[in-house]
């Protein structure tokens, strides 16, 4: 083979070579590129799905303190009730509705002898204890029961309650269960009989022991 020959040979073989390594080189850059732009997707639907709209301030609302909160004082009004059947020699299966009047003092209804539930009714308002409990059970009952009925309507069909959101100050240092106490009565004193029966608020509040007896 002459020398041209082999010079010619070899040149064709180092531009092939070239051309083999140029095109390794491109597909591995858009090898690169796709994988770049693959995770780039995968990371804006990570945003989108765990992200999505920013959660509500109510959401991160914590009802069981606010539970915890209102149970020794319904405990206590519930207690005090059952010692007055007891007391009474009434079954203790017996229907009870404990309400706030007007003046203040506490109205009782119940399925008993008249003169055993004027009886009643007059050693409950005697009761400073249970006067006290059931006052701050009037108030702040009413606002938990709203609260956890709304998030878990919330929680499971999506269903957002717009006075809700009225109530729930974006920081969680003004959420305290006499904030929403605060907020709920302002809220009750400016809507209409509709919007409270829509959102869940109960117009006035009424302690029923035996209820489904």
């Amino acid at each position: 083979m002459s020398l041209l020959a082999s010079l010619a040979k070899a040149s064709a073989s180092f531009q092939q070579a070239t051309e083999n390594r140029a095109s390794r080189q491109a597909a591995a850059t858009s090898s690169s590129k796709a994988a770049a732009a693959t995770e780039t997707a995968s990371n804006d639907d990570s945003v989108t799905l765990n992200g999505g709209q920013e959660r509500k301030p109510s959401a991160r609302l914590t009802v069981n303190q606010y539970k915890q909160n209102v149970g020794q004082d319904y405990a206590f009004v519930r207690e005090t009730l059952r010692h007055k059947l007891a007391e009474y020699s009434l079954n203790p299966a017996t229907r009870i509705s404990v309400e706030k009047h007007t003046t203040g003092e506490v109205k009782l209804q119940a399925l008993m002898p008249e003169n055993t539930r004027t009886q009643i009714e007059k050693d409950l308002n005697n009761n400073k204890a249970f006067r006290e409990a059931f006052n701050r059970l009037s108030v702040n009952e009413p606002t938990v029961a709203f609260v956890d009925t709304a998030l878990r309507l919330n929680q499971a069909y999506g269903v957002s309650n717009s006075l809700l959101d009225q109530m729930v100050s974006e920081n969680q240092q003004f959420n305290g269960l006499q904030d929403l106490v605060h907020r709920y009565d302002s809220l009750r004193q400016t809507v209409n009989a509709e919007q409270m029966a829509a959102a869940g608020m109960s117009p006035q509040y009424a302690f029923n022991l035996n209820a489904r007896a």
